[in-house]
């Protein structure tokens, strides 16, 4: 897995938020450390997780030698070393809650992706991310969830059409809202609410249905019904504990909000020692 840190809003978000720990500078430790202080900073799994951000590290603790001992996507255990990072000791500790706050945050998406995707094994049906991400920071969030094996959703409006039931109400109906997409020139998807939307949106060449808030009993009888005449997404209350009985319905895709606004952050360690 590749998590590309190169992109320009990346490296902006990364920017902003040591702006904004650091201000006019970190008091404490400009009074504490002596400015001549060299010292090792080790990251370290408190948990079983999956990894993911822990490239943002080098962007973060400028200046110093980085060793990187995990990648994102990679599995691991309470104890596991994931970093270890030497130079100024100032600059170590000036950056060690930006780092920890943007890795813990991240592996705690990809721990929660991962564990929807180990779910749904072997049914054939994938997990998506959507856009319940936090604002600034959707490119990261959407590769974490990446690194915890879930597919990546639009990343934003501009990359696909997607008709919820809003746009099919101020569109005028099903079929109007899926005639003025038809020349788009990218995927287009669209909500269906009742099996007459159902019926409507297949006879006018839906090709990729969404089926929301549907119980796993109800989303089988309707996913029968489409028999492969269009590929089926599932959302709408999605948790762990049904995640399977979703995917056993012959749904393509399961997709989770949870896995970006509502994982929780993992825990990890970072611990100092002069040199």
């Amino acid at each position: 897995m590749i998590f590309d840190v190169s992109h320009p809003e990346i490296q902006d978000a990364v920017r902003r938020a040591l702006a904004e720990d650091i201000g006019s500078g970190d008091i404490t430790t400009n009074l504490c450390v002596s400015e001549d202080a060299v010292a090792t900073g080790r990251m370290v799994a408190r948990q079983n997780l999956t990894l993911a951000g822990v490239e943002l590290l080098p962007l973060i603790f400028t200046g110093g030698t980085f060793d990187q001992k995990r990648k994102s996507g990679d599995r691991l255990h309470d104890g596991d070393e994931i970093a270890v990072v030497e130079g100024p000791a100032r600059a170590l500790l000036t950056g060690e809650r930006t780092a920890l706050n943007f890795v813990q945050r991240l592996s705690g998406i990809a721990t929660l992706a991962s564990a929807y995707v180990c779910a749904v094994e072997g049914t054939g049906c994938r997990i998506l991310d959507t856009r319940k991400t936090t604002p600034g920071l959707r490119r990261l969030e959407k590769l974490a969830a990446a690194a915890g094996g879930a597919t990546n959703h639009r990343m934003g409006l501009y990359e696909a059409v997607l008709i919820k039931n809003n746009h099919i109400t101020a569109a005028g109906g099903v079929r109007a809202a899926l005639e003025r997409t038809r020349d788009a020139g990218v995927p287009v998807e669209i909500e269906v609410r009742t099996r007459e939307e159902l019926d409507e949106a297949l006879a006018h060449g839906a090709t990729h249905l969404l089926l929301d808030n549907l119980t796993p009993a109800e989303a089988k009888v309707w996913i029968a019904h489409i028999n492969r005449r269009a590929v089926v997404e599932l959302s709408g209350g999605i948790t762990l504990g049904t995640a399977r009985a979703y995917a056993e319905t012959g749904a393509d895709f399961l997709s989770s909000g949870a896995i970006t606004h509502s994982a929780p952050a993992v825990d990890i360690n970072f611990g100092l020692r002069l040199v």
